[in-house]
């Protein structure tokens, strides 16, 4: 318990913490998204076999973390109980008597003077009142003070508050969650589990009783420049939602960095892009798919990619990859968006055909395409490349069926989150910061002033100590004294001083 609870290994494990944080910012974690951490162990297999029994995809949750993390708090309260019990006892305490030899101290000075005791106690009580100083008058006349008791204060407070920050993450990491969704205009979302695309809660965290409300994305206005500088820049996004809940309905507005406080949850706006509406036929002439299908931006301009799938098709199932292109051009590097509005909206697809499948409830990425079993359609001997504007339609070769681009909607990310413990780990930053500064710019020093009776007349002797180190201006603090007791009315030699 000793070794546990002293300040090297509390400073140890802090040093450990800080490099355990590091591979959760280098590797993807599953708790910011599920589908960089598959692309990653797809690129990356023989790294893949290292990180995943080791919970790299899960560092601030894995055993080896969360060790590091409840020995640290251990290891912290137990250095500060003691501690808070012996810093509130030296409160209580007076500063120490004169020491018996002032001379021998790190900073001393003497003079003589024809001025009285009381005249000297009372230049030196009024120096000590205006730099802060606590002091006690002992019986004989002499003087004991000290300053800067609050450095040691400064200091708990920072530690105090360095376990209320760990406290408010724990506490934030069990009861909270965040989940995100793509929501197209004209649709809905509600709080429930199974309309997040992508969703991480705590531990304790009940998912069957979540913060009831719901929310329809009426209108998504984006507004880019135009001009010749930063031309294609964004300068507004703002949605318009139906959010019902307790049985009412109201118009708000969503906007970045403004989101939407229902109880203790938030309902943040992350980024928005397009969405396709389109209608696919099969070989036998019905619908396979119809609505609005979601494009991935892939750069500033909106360059989106894409999957259009209809598994029901018939006789062959039927698929579509390629750019939705907001302002779309055909340049040497092939299919591309000159500006992000949709100023020139085309879609460039290329298509896939295959046997029906039996489906077996197994989730897919909607934004990938998986063409095991499947047969790019082709036209002639080259593959069937097609370009697509509003209110065109494209048939594929052999009747194998057709797609119809209608036009586009704008779709918007949301994120919808809780965080209970982040208001007490805000809170704890500030205040142990502050302490840290009370800490780092309180000097810790003590001062004694003696008066002793001479012949010649009275001779003041003044010794000061610093309780940290030479820098803390107890030599500046005993040459400002002396100065203020060597007034017109004193006259005397100044002693030798020592620092």
């Amino acid at each position: 318990w000793g070794q546990l609870t002293s300040m090297r290994t509390a400073l140890i494990l802090l040093f450990l913490l800080a490099l355990a944080a590091i591979p959760g910012s280098v590797v993807p974690q599953s708790a910011q998204s599920v589908v960089k951490v598959s692309d990653f162990a797809a690129n990356h297999p023989t790294l893949d076999r290292i990180c995943r029994p080791l919970g790299m995809y899960h560092v601030y949750t894995s055993v080896w973390f969360s060790a590091i993390y409840l020995l640290l708090l251990i290891s912290l309260i137990g250095c500060i109980v003691p501690r808070i019990v012996s810093h509130a006892k030296a409160l209580r305490r007076q500063p120490p008597r004169v020491p018996a030899r002032l001379d021998r101290l790190a900073a001393h000075a003497s003079m003589t003077t024809s001025a009285s005791a009381a005249e000297v106690s009372q230049r030196a009580q009024q120096w000590l009142t205006s730099h802060r100083y606590r002091f006690v008058v002992d019986d004989d006349g002499s003087l004991r003070a000290e300053a800067g008791r609050h450095r040691e204060t400064g200091n708990l407070v920072f530690h105090i508050f360095l376990v209320f920050v760990l406290v408010g993450v724990g506490w934030n990491t069990l009861w909270g969650f965040k989940g995100t969704s793509v929501v197209v205009e004209g649709q809905g979302f509600s709080n429930s589990i199974t309309q997040y695309d992508e969703f991480k809660a705590g531990a304790m965290v009940d998912t069957d009783n979540l913060t009831p409300f719901s929310m329809k994305l009426r209108k998504f206005v984006v507004s880019f420049e135009t001009g010749t500088v930063q031309r294609g820049a964004a300068r507004s996004f703002d949605a318009t939602v139906d959010l019902t809940m307790g049985g009412k309905t109201q118009t708000r507005d969503l906007q970045v960095n403004h989101p939407l406080r229902i109880g203790s949850t938030k309902v943040h706006l992350l980024g928005h892009g397009y969405a396709a509406d389109v209608v696919v036929r099969d070989g036998d002439g019905k619908v396979a798919y119809s609505g609005p299908v979601v494009f991935l931006p892939q750069d500033a301009n909106f360059k989106s990619v894409g999957v259009i799938k209809a598994p029901d098709a018939r006789p062959d199932r039927l698929a579509f990859q390629g750019f939705f292109l907001p302002t779309g051009a055909i340049t040497a590097g092939g299919p591309t968006s000159l500006f992000p509005d949709a100023l020139n909206p085309q879609l460039y697809l290329t298509a896939w055909y295959g046997k029906p499948t039996v489906e077996t409830g197994v989730p897919s990425n909607i934004y990938t395409l998986d063409t095991t079993g499947l047969t790019q359609v082709t036209n002639g001997k080259d593959k069937a490349r097609f370009v697509l504007s509003p209110g065109q339609r494209y048939k594929l070769p052999d009747g194998k069926g057709s797609i119809q681009f209608n036009g586009w909607q704008r779709w918007a990310k949301i994120q919808v989150s809780q965080n209970p413990g982040l208001p007490l780990t805000f809170l704890s930053v500030v205040l142990s910061v502050a302490g840290l500064c009370v800490s780092l710019f309180s000097r810790s020093r003590r001062v004694w002033v003696r008066t002793i009776p001479g012949d010649d007349g009275l001779r003041v002797e003044i010794g000061g100590l610093d309780r940290s180190d030479s820098r803390s201006g107890a030599v500046d603090d005993v040459n400002s004294l002396l100065a203020a007791l060597h007034g017109d009315s004193m006259s005397g030699d100044v002693g030798e001083e020592h620092s």
